[in-house]
């Protein structure tokens, strides 16, 4: 897709609010054809024999317009275009009431871009979509906020494409060492530093509950440290943990097979973070990111880890094994220690595809929270706020950490179901080092759609690389 700002031509586009007074005879006619409203991404295209054609573009009512509604309504001006094989658009953006012309440009821009995203390289006999030309105008403003905001939603959605990609890559051809490589493909030519730690030196570090996840598979572990330095003048770094389970049989704990299908995408945090230190190395913030993967397979062999067990950690805690299933918990365990004791970043988030619990209670539309520091969440929700991305505080009450408490270990690796999201996050809480501020994110629900929801398309989603990037780019 190409953007010209202030170009001319191609299918026109007429903006229409809900509540507006003024009438046209397009509109006129789409109100009495198909009822059109004007609704936040209500689209209608009327075709042309004389010209390029004409869209209608609803925005909803006068006032009320977010960035999101932009976002929505232009993918769907995208998608339409591409139905109908149209080449060329042409959008003339007015100011739109507390909405800034940078931001406003960002948002179509962003919309429109998403409306681009295919996963079909395993398609033999696949129609390719014509390049699109959008032609965007401020009639009220600089042409310089729209050139910054075109480029910034170019930038933002090449690393959340590439955590699609990497999330709807089939397990056989997304692993441990091809994770890794694509890590180092994709990032090391953007400046940012990337080490890949293999099994024995795993071991030397001392991480022993993701090696006991890691044992049962053929396909070997790696940790992968991902390192942006935006700021020169501070050693202070932020951490960003990724679950980073490249396919999930459940071990011992065995998932019945239906629900084996999606489980090469349980490295979704993995491909939110990867697709975060892409982003920001083409938007350049000033902060300083260590992105951390502690990547494995969670399988089933005569050497795999078993139910009752107990295991070490990195952090010198001793795990009981109650579910095999709850693995990713133990290669966060590991990971966020590691990132705050071993590379001392002072803060962490974590994001995984974590409990099902969270699917339950939060469904496909939000992310389940816990944290142990209230300030640190609230940048990480201004942040979601602004992405799009929508996610909910979950308690943490030490009623429910009581559920991982074991007998004969110092935590054991299951809560149980009820409130199981809760705990799980709290498991992981655990393991900060000096209860440094801690912002756990389950993606469950959200990192993988069955069904299309807005601009996001079934599959693969990215959420939260628009997150990440916007705490960090301030």
């Amino acid at each position: 897709m190409k953007f010209v700002v202030n170009g001319s031509g191609g299918v026109a586009t007429e903006l229409v609010f809900s509540d507006q007074e003024e009438s046209t005879p397009t509109l006129e006619y789409a109100r009495e054809k198909v009822d059109f409203k004007g609704n936040v991404g209500e689209v209608f295209f009327f075709p042309s024999l004389e010209n390029a054609g004409h869209i209608l573009v609803g925005l909803g009512e006068l006032g009320k317009l977010d960035y999101e509604g932009l976002r929505e309504t232009f993918y769907n001006v995208g998608q339409l275009l591409s139905k109908h094989r149209l080449t060329e658009v042409e959008v003339k953006l007015p100011m739109l009431f507390d909405l800034t012309n940078l931001k406003s440009s960002e948002a179509v821009a962003e919309g429109f871009l998403h409306s681009t995203y295919r996963f079909d390289k395993y398609q033999t006999e696949r129609k390719e979509s014509p390049e699109i030309t959008v032609n965007l105008t401020l009639t009220e403003g600089r042409a310089e906020d729209a050139e910054e905001g075109i480029t910034r939603a170019e930038r933002l959605i090449t690393g959340i494409f590439l955590a699609r990609d990497l999330v709807n890559e089939p397990a056989n051809v997304i692993y441990p060492e091809t994770l890794a490589a694509k890590a180092k493909e994709a990032l090391e030519p953007a400046g940012i530093k990337v080490t890949v730690y293999e099994e024995e030196e795993i071991r030397q570090i001392g991480l022993h509950a993701f090696l006991s996840v890691a044992q049962g598979s053929d396909k070997r572990p790696r940790l992968i440290v991902m390192e942006y330095k935006g700021d020169p003048d501070t050693a202070e770094c932020t951490a960003i943990v990724g679950k980073g389970l490249t396919y999930d049989s459940g071990g011992y704990s065995l998932k019945p097979s239906d629900g084996m299908k999606t489980m090469s995408s349980d490295m979704g945090g993995a491909a939110t973070v990867i697709g975060t230190m892409l982003a920001l190395s083409n938007i350049k913030p000033a902060a300083n990111v260590t992105g951390v993967i502690a990547a494995c397979e969670n399988l089933v062999s005569g050497g795999a880890y078993k139910p009752g067990d107990i295991i070490q950690s990195l952090a010198g805690k001793t795990i009981e094994i109650d579910n095999a299933d709850a693995e990713g918990r133990l290669t966060l365990a590991d990971a966020v220690h590691y990132a705050t004791n071993n590379l001392a970043c002072e803060r962490v988030i974590d994001l995984a595809t974590l409990t099902g619990a969270c699917l339950i209670a939060l469904g496909e539309e939000y992310s389940g929270v816990v944290t142990n520091n209230a300030d640190f969440l609230a940048e990480v929700k201004e942040a979601a706020d602004a992405a799009g991305e929508r996610i909910w505080e979950l308690p943490n009450d030490k009623d429910f950490a009581k559920r991982n408490e074991s007998k004969i270990a110092d935590i054991k690796n299951s809560g149980g179901r009820l409130g199981g999201t809760i705990s799980a996050g709290q498991f992981v809480g655990a393991f900060v080092h000096e209860d440094k501020p801690w912002v756990h994110l389950d993606i469950a629900g959200t990192a993988f759609l069955d069904k299309p929801q807005h601009y996001l398309p079934a599959g693969a989603t990215g959420v939260h690389v628009k997150t990440l990037v916007n705490l960090f780019d301030k």
